[in-house]
């Protein structure tokens, strides 16, 4: 059912790419937005893009992106985040992705993630697996220990402030904690097989980030929920943060994150 669907997020992938590739290294203009993180205008082009091919192939759809959307009610969103991983990208480190989703009533159906530095696309849709380049993707099969190696990310606005769970669970459990720059990447890595998990505590505006993760790391084999290991929806522009797992250590991780969200003065 989703084949059209994840045909043409590829092909808009490959078309971000291009962009991605033409503005990086060059002396790119940043600006600060509301919330203190960087957009440059890579990512604006690329958002605009998206708006434009989606209106034109399927007029009843919404848009939901990162720096910019097209609202309308209906039960189809296009869930995409321009660049993930806008500071590296902007510091010239060949990290960053593009992400697409199709997400049907809160639920993501096929998505993409291509990261043009590399060539690699990734990609799944409901009930047909997960792929890389045309290879098929598995979550790796090991628990914790042995540094394993595992993605985080935070900073001083996060929803959840985990930090300290999170160091004592790597001396516990012998992990190996890295933090690229790109959520959305890393949940790819996790896909692949390279992560045993991602820990990711955004909330606000960061169902971008995520949506197109939860596709092809479930398909993968793998587990995706909120910081309390509940589902939850991605068409809304608030998520519960996201643990991206293998699943094998999903557990471990709800458990030593319990806690951690930030209470705030009302």
């Amino acid at each position: 059912m989703y084949d059209e669907y994840l045909k043409f997020s590829k092909g808009l992938a490959y078309e971000a790419g291009e962009v991605m590739k033409k503005y990086f290294k060059d002396e790119l203009q940043v600006e600060l937005k509301e919330d203190d993180t960087i957009v440059t205008v890579a990512d604006k082009e690329i958002n605009q893009l998206v708006i434009n091919r989606i209106k034109s192939k399927y007029p009843d759809h919404a848009v939901c992106g990162e720096e910019q959307s097209h609202a309308i009610d209906s039960q189809y969103v296009w869930v995409c985040d321009p660049i993930d991983g806008t500071n590296p990208f902007a510091m010239e480190l060949p990290i960053s992705v593009f992400s697409l989703a199709i997400v049907v009533d809160g639920v993501p159906k096929a998505g993409v993630i291509y990261s043009p530095f590399v060539d690699k696309l990734y990609y799944a849709q409901e009930g047909r697996g997960a792929f890389v380049n045309n290879n098929k993707l598995s979550v790796n099969s090991v628990g914790f220990g042995k540094k394993a190696r595992m993605n985080f990310d935070w900073w001083p606005e996060a929803e959840f402030d985990f930090l300290e769970n999170l160091r004592d669970l790597a001396l516990k459990e012998n992990v190996y904690m890295l933090s690229p720059g790109s959520t959305t990447h890393a949940a790819a890595l996790v896909a692949s097989g390279e992560f045993v998990a991602s820990v990711f505590p955004g909330t606000t505006g960061k169902n971008v980030d995520i949506a197109a993760a939860k596709i092809i790391v479930e398909e993968a084999g793998g587990k995706v929920t909120d910081f309390y290991g509940n589902e939850q929806r991605y068409d809304e522009d608030k998520i519960n943060g996201a643990i991206v797992s293998n699943g094998i250590v999903h557990k471990k991780l709800v458990k030593a994150l319990k806690g951690t969200e930030i209470k705030h003065e009302v």
